[in-house]
């Protein structure tokens, strides 16, 4: 069976969440009920070439060809390529295997120009919330990295009595970024660490880890372009030094965690 199938046939256990790490901020998540998000599928090289001559292209496999990825709704937390996926989103949308896409402002023409149809999309931004049977997201907020999309987003998800999982999504550092996640009280947190091109670095990410009080940070956005990368044994490092060594937590490529 491949990943996909393997998904489908997983049982999530009451007050729970299984996750999928698929590369750089793609995830996908499954509810006791057997809802399945996917949140910022890239699964195309769409990001190479690059039109500033960086290496992009991918590092990671594709875990799940973008036809065959089923979801109840794919949620992309913001309108750069290696997050709503300019190649990927057309097949995503063709197959009919996925429900609902789901993004702030920017990802919406994105959404339009790969052939989504109007009641298919639903916008999403930070303060939103909405249910998808037994998944609760709530949109939470980012601070853009450059001037191209500037309604970036990052997203807690939960089910009854489940671990609160935030999917930070691509963000700058800021004093309010922190102080926004804290509401959310975030059990577990998916935070990018590359640091490239005003991202979090691995320290601002640990920090962040460490504001918000979460029990367990995963690192992500560190291993798909060479020109972007950086060793997820550095954020775990920073983590130490700041007393919450603890805390750190890797995810396989295409491999289920369970989060309770």
């Amino acid at each position: 069976m491949g990943l996909m199938a393997d998904i489908q046939a997983a049982t999530v256990p009451p007050a729970n969440l299984a996750v999928w790490f698929l590369g750089q901020n793609g995830w996908i998540v499954k509810s006791p009920g057997g809802r399945v998000l996917a949140v910022d599928p890239y699964l195309t090289d769409s990001c190479h070439p690059s039109r500033r001559g960086l290496d992009l292209r991918r590092r990671v496999p594709v875990a799940i060809a973008p036809g065959e990825l089923a979801a109840d709704v794919v949620l992309c937390t913001h309108a750069h390529k290696d997050h709503a996926d300019p190649e990927g989103l057309p097949a995503m949308a063709e197959s009919g295997r996925v429900a609902a896409f789901a993004g702030p402002p920017a990802t919406q023409a994105v959404f339009a120009a790969a052939g989504i149809a109007e009641d298919r999309r639903r916008l999403a931004w930070p303060g939103d919330a909405f249910q998808v049977g037994d998944l609760t997201l709530a949109g939470t907020f980012a601070l853009p990295t450059d001037t191209t999309d500037l309604t970036h987003m990052g997203v807690v998800v939960s089910a009854p009595g489940s671990p609160r999982f935030w999917i930070v999504g691509d963000t700058a550092w800021c004093d309010l970024l922190a102080d926004s996640g804290r509401v959310h009280a975030p059990d577990v947190v998916a935070v990018p660490i590359n640091g490239g091109y005003a991202n979090l670095s691995h320290w601002q990410a640990a920090e962040l880890v460490k504001r918000v009080g979460a029990r367990q940070a995963f690192p992500c956005h560190w291993d798909m372009f060479a020109d972007n990368a950086c060793d997820p044994r550095m954020f775990a490092a920073s983590l130490t030094v700041l007393g919450i060594g603890d805390a750190y937590r890797a995810a396989e490529h295409g491999k289920m965690v369970v989060l309770g």
